[in-house]
């Protein structure tokens, strides 16, 4: 447990607005102990490439026994912090949510994203419905005695017309300070790709800023230019991954 703390604290202190961390997502420890190879300072998976590389679809389909099991293989294989996508947290309730991130700490991550999409369902939770739920998981983690990073994730941008987003940032600032109280470490706008509108965000917000390099977002000096501290990959990585196993397959004579 320990060694967990001190991981919890060294994940923490690589959030720096303007240099940014880099999270290049994977989905099992075999790409875990590639990136720790390759130099990373910390690993994520992404739910949607931890849910297809087992044969599921994304929105917590994958089975929470699985998960917590693969979280167990990478912590166990790689010594760097990890943080989870833990999507919707795989319940409503708070208890529910609180037990289920219980499990997640005690298999070894030490951060997590936590969403407020109704996963399986519509739109977002009401504002004090998710605060309640990031309050829960934020207890639970005390019980545990582990600094665990809540990255509170907004859907109010992922999967909207761009051109509704610059009237959708007085909602993302009044959830992230929401989210603070409530006891989130970080606010992720996954979705979010205009330079100046992250911009805005990053100026107003005392949370650290994460966004997911897509569409616009191709560099991560870029990114750090405009205050971002923490840039992270999604699906990509394994997109990649499996687009380069079919074509080395069709180059087979």
């Amino acid at each position: 447990m320990t060694d967990q703390k001190i991981k919890a604290e060294q994940f923490r202190a690589l959030h720096v607005k303007g240099n940014p961390l880099v999270l290049y997502n994977i989905w099992d420890a075999g790409g875990a102990k590639a990136l720790a190879e390759a130099g990373a300072k910390a690993t994520a998976t992404g739910s949607w490439s931890m849910a297809a590389a087992h044969g599921y679809e994304d929105g917590e389909a994958i089975p929470l026994d699985l998960v917590i099991q693969v979280v167990e293989r990478i912590t166990s294989a790689v010594e760097l912090p990890l943080t989870v996508d833990f999507e919707g947290g795989y319940a409503a309730a708070p208890e529910q949510v609180a037990q289920n991130v219980r499990r997640i700490i005690k298999a070894g991550a030490i951060g997590i994203n936590f969403e407020d999409r109704i996963v399986q369902g519509e739109g977002l939770y009401l504002v004090e419905d998710q605060v309640d739920r990031i309050k829960a998981v934020r207890q639970v983690a005390n019980q545990e005695g582990i600094d665990l990073f809540i990255n509170a994730r907004t859907d109010v941008f992922l999967g909207s017309d761009p051109s509704t987003h610059n009237a959708r940032i007085g909602e993302a600032i009044e959830r992230e300070a929401a989210y603070k109280a409530a006891g989130a470490d970080g606010f992720f706008i996954p979705g979010l790709a205009d330079h100046s509108l992250i911009h805005k965000i990053v100026d107003a917000l005392s949370l650290p800023v994460n966004v997911m390099m897509m569409g616009d977002l191709t560099s991560v000096r870029a990114v750090a230019d405009i205050g971002v501290s923490r840039a992270s990959y999604g699906p990509g990585p394994y997109f990649t991954a499996m687009s380069d196993l079919k074509e080395h397959f069709g180059s087979l004579e």
